[in-house]
């Protein structure tokens, strides 16, 4: 089961701005997939994977983390 969860965040103005300005130089990346590929980051640098379970959190983390770096988007349908 592929389960979604909507987050509402409120982050500081400078990385807003920041995150903006990055969107508007990358048009192909939108603001769910930097959120997907920080936060799945985040989980791996913080992460452990020495027990059955939480190795299986961490690969899971892992296969989302690269799948969202290398997701390739036709800009022309943008």
């Amino acid at each position: 089961m592929n389960l979604s969860v909507s987050i509402l965040a409120e982050i500081p103005e400078a990385l807003h701005e920041s995150l903006k300005t990055y969107l508007e130089t990358h048009p192909d990346w939108d603001q769910d997939r930097v959120f997907s590929a920080a936060l799945s980051l985040f989980l791996l640098q913080n992460g452990d994977s020495s027990t059955p379970e939480t190795s299986l959190c961490y690969r899971q983390a892992a296969r989302v983390y690269l799948e969202t770096l290398f997701q390739h988007h036709d800009i022309s349908s943008i």
